[in-house]
């Protein structure tokens, strides 16, 4: 059977109303999704999903001509192919022989895969609110972008007032404590919450000795990404716990074969909406030690993007045993969201970073390079009372020269308020 035509349709997904209040500023070009129709030679139709801006493997711009008359066998297993494509072949093939997506992966070994909930830093009302909403829609678990220009004590315990005691919190630092003492400094406080279930890279990967030490004193699980350091070192100096496993599905069996001979568990970390939601239910079904819950951030945008939107029980989703995928795809969202741009690029603003104090400090960098600036300026870590939100430019003369102070990599420093 031969790939007949390839095509890739933009979509806008707005993100749900309380999302974007965040995402806007950060990442609103996680917005665009690319669909993925590939139509074979007898007429069946597969799709796939790629967040091109994110994704572990973009489509590459010569899909065409690298796929269209191929046989469809020999395209499977080709992860440079991109995520939405590679769905989109398993999906077909599924189709054509009557199986589900899972049965081509490999061996089943569960039915039903755990899905955590996903939000960014936020304040800790706002975060309360969305693990409110993650435990209506059938979360029992969260993975939330801990941030050490936050009171997190006070965000934890917000979330703890709105949740019920068995659902659990994983928090991914992305290496924001910098080093080994302040990280175990800092993480020791949080083994006094039940909630709080794992710590994702709460320093640099690279620091080997720093990891290790971490590891050593704090009583909750650490997760680090597949590959960085390299698999033999992570496992010669049993650094992590298990691991955030982002990749192909040639690579996820690779990674997964490792995971399971070392005996570590792993979450698979697949970005997109209820269409990679599946295929990672797909691919959680067939990876022994997929046990930590996927993390796809399905829940940031307003559709799935599917006629039958996915329902979790108790954190859970029964992978389909239709042919291919087993989902069918909303061609009414499709048409409504569809665009012919790629990128989106966030309102203009800075960040102020507000301590209990009063003293207040304005960053123009980027979310992203706020991760390396705020530990470079040696802040505080997680101080009480401290937050940091976006402040978009309302062209007032004092948003102008509070941003024209802080171009170019410069911080502008002022007290604010003084409390009683």
């Amino acid at each position: 059977m031969q790939v007949q035509s390839v095509e890739l349709i933009h979509l806008d997904v707005p993100f749900t109303d309380h999302t974007n209040q965040h995402m806007k500023y950060w990442l609103p070009h996680w917005r665009i999704v690319q669909l993925c129709k590939i139509t074979l030679a007898d007429g069946t139709i597969g799709w796939g999903e790629t967040i091109p801006n994110y994704t572990w493997a973009k489509v590459p711009e010569d899909i065409e001509d690298r796929i269209v008359g191929r046989a469809v066998g020999d395209l499977l297993w080709q992860d440079a192919l991109g995520a939405g494509v590679q769905q989109a072949l398993f999906d077909a093939v599924g189709k054509v022989l009557g199986t589900p997506v899972y049965r081509l992966l490999g061996t089943k070994v569960r039915t039903w895969c755990p899905l955590s909930w996903w939000a960014m830093d936020m304040p800790a009302a706002d975060w309360a609110r969305q693990c409110a909403d993650a435990v209506a829609q059938g979360y029992t678990t969260a993975k939330l972008k801990a941030r050490t220009w936050y009171d997190l004590h006070a965000c934890i315990q917000a979330i703890i007032e709105a949740v019920p005691p068995q659902f659990k919190l994983d928090l991914d630092f992305n290496g924001t404590l910098a080093n080994a003492a302040s990280a175990v400094e800092f993480l020791s406080t949080l083994e006094q919450y039940s909630q709080v279930a794992m710590i994702e890279t709460p320093i640099p990967q690279s620091d080997v000795a720093g990891n290790a030490q971490i590891r050593n004193h704090i009583r909750r699980p650490l997760a680090m990404h597949y590959g960085s350091p390299p698999i033999l070192t992570t496992l010669q100096e049993d650094v992590a716990d298990g691991f955030v496993v982002c990749a192909g599905a040639h690579g996820i069996a690779q990674q997964s074969a490792v995971a399971d001979v070392a005996n570590k568990p792993f979450w698979l970390q697949l970005v997109g909406t209820g269409i990679t939601t599946t295929w990672a239910a797909h691919l959680g079904a067939v990876c022994p030690q997929s046990k930590w819950p996927a993390i796809t951030c399905m829940n940031i945008w307003e559709s799935q993007l599917l006629t039958d939107p996915i329902e979790l029980r108790g954190g859970y989703y029964r992978v389909p045993e239709q042919p291919g995928l087993g989902i069918e795809i909303d061609l009414q969202a499709i048409e409504q969201y569809r665009v012919d741009y790629s990128w989106v690029d966030p309102p203009r603003h800075v960040y102020r970073y507000a301590r209990a104090n009063g003293e207040v400090t304005y960053y123009g960098c980027s979310k992203q390079d706020l991760h390396n600036e705020y530990p470079r300026d040696a802040m505080p870590v997680c101080e009480s009372g401290s937050e940091c939100l976006p402040v978009e430019d309302d062209g007032s003369r004092e948003f102008a020269q509070i941003y024209e102070a802080v171009q170019d990599g410069g911080t502008f420093r002022r007290i604010e308020q003084t409390n009683p």
